[in-house]
């Protein structure tokens, strides 16, 4: 029987945390059409919504992702059609538009190929002891489109990238720790509180110096850091003429929270 009109993605709010989850655990939440079109549409929501702060990513069920559904998507990118639809933001950031917000992801079980991808496009990765992680595109007969042969470079040094990207082999949370592909291992019953834990933690900064700290590095790491030195002084001035800078300081001179607002 089709499972077509149950929801790929949940969605839930918390104050200004939003969590994202992948809900197609029958399929050990294997990516077809409908769920990365759920998917977009979610950070579509997310980059949209200017009370969102933080989002966390997490899958329903014991597996992060089997992947790709090959035998639904493939025909579909043979023929060169997108991942996602037009207009909506890339989850994985590789086209336009992007989001501009922070991400947290939570990996346990099977984490494969597009899964690892979404970790990677993730600002801060977490992971239950013994998920099993591998970019196997190329025992398919492909290779990683989704961001993979640019980030796993990026993150784990070109060996270690090429010791799992040309091999497929798998690798464990622990190892993956050792690359800095996740942050933190985390025991699978407290991963997803430890995740919102971490989200909350983030959402409770100032949203635009998290978004201008998120930017600045972006540019360090795709355009050379001569580049980003650029955009640090003008993006720190206009911060400095925000509500949220004033509250910053008036908060440091009464010893007190910061309440933030976002603007």
């Amino acid at each position: 029987m089709s499972d077509t009109k149950e929801p790929r993605i949940t969605t839930e709010r918390r104050d200004h945390l939003f969590l994202i989850g992948l809900n197609r655990p029958a399929k050990m939440n294997a990516f077809d059409r409908q769920m990365l079109r759920e998917l977009a549409e979610a950070y579509t929501a997310y980059e949209e919504d200017d009370q969102l702060w933080c989002a966390v990513v997490f899958p329903h069920g014991e597996h992060t992702t089997s992947g790709l559904d090959l035998g639904d998507v493939g025909p579909a990118v043979a023929q060169g059609a997108p991942l996602f639809p037009e207009g909506m933001v890339d989850p994985f950031g590789l086209r336009e538009p992007r989001r501009s917000k922070p991400v947290i992801m939570a990996a346990r079980g099977w984490c494969l190929t597009i899964g690892l991808e979404l970790m990677l496009a993730s600002d801060i990765r977490l992971a239950a002891p013994g998920t099993k992680f591998a970019q196997i595109e190329i025992k398919r007969g492909i290779f990683p489109f989704g961001g993979g042969t640019l980030r796993l470079p990026q993150v784990a040094g070109w060996g270690d990238a090429m010791r799992y990207l040309l091999t497929g082999d798998e690798f464990e949370a622990d190892e993956a720790r050792r690359m800095g592909v996740v942050q933190e291992v985390v025991e699978a019953d407290a991963l997803v509180d430890r995740a919102v834990e971490l989200g909350d933690r983030v959402a409770s900064q100032a949203p635009l110096g998290v978004q201008a700290t998120l930017e600045t590095a972006r540019v360090a790491v795709e355009d050379g850091q001569q580049a980003a030195a650029e955009t640090l002084l003008p993006k720190a001035a206009a911060i400095m003429q925000t509500e949220d800078a004033q509250e910053g300081l008036q908060s440091f001179l009464e010893r007190r929270e910061a309440n933030f607002k976002g603007r």
